[in-house]
Formats: structure tokens, C-alpha cells, sequence
């Protein structure tokens, strides 16, 4: 759903400022592309914080205890 909103404000702009509307049509992979570090920073970040969780709660884990998720 939210790509279909997307392309709907898209069309709004279109109609109202198409050359501002080319313009992000231009722009979003070449910002999509400085972003992507970012993303996969994010993940590592995530994924390490996840392996500490887990090594935190692995004692309780064998001694029985398991989350309400």
C-alpha cells in the first residue's frame, strides 16, 4: 500500500510541478544509492545489538526461562 501512495503523490506533484516531479524521478536511485551504507550500517548495528541480547539472556535460557514473543 505504501508504494501505491507513493505513486499517487507522485501523480499529485506531476500534475501540479512537473519539473520538480522529474526531478525526484531523477534523484531517488542516486539518493537511494548514498543512503545504502547507511542501511547496511544499521543492519550490522542491529544484528550486533540482537547477539548481545542474546548472549544476556542465554543463562536464562538453559535454565528454562522463554519470552512471551
Amino acid at each position: 500500500m505504501r508504494p501505491f501512495i507513493g505513486f499517487l503523490l507522485w501523480c499529485l506533484v506531476l500534475v501540479l510541478c512537473w519539473p520538480v516531479a522529474i526531478l525526484a524521478l531523477v534523484l531517488y536511485p542516486v539518493l537511494w544509492l548514498l543512503l545504502l551504507p547507511f542501511r547496511l550500517l544499521a543492519a550490522a548495528v542491529r544484528a550486533l545489538l540482537a547477539l548481545i541480547g542474546a548472549v544476556l539472556l542465554l543463562p536464562a535460557r538453559l535454565l528454562g526461562w522463554r519470552s512471551s514473543h
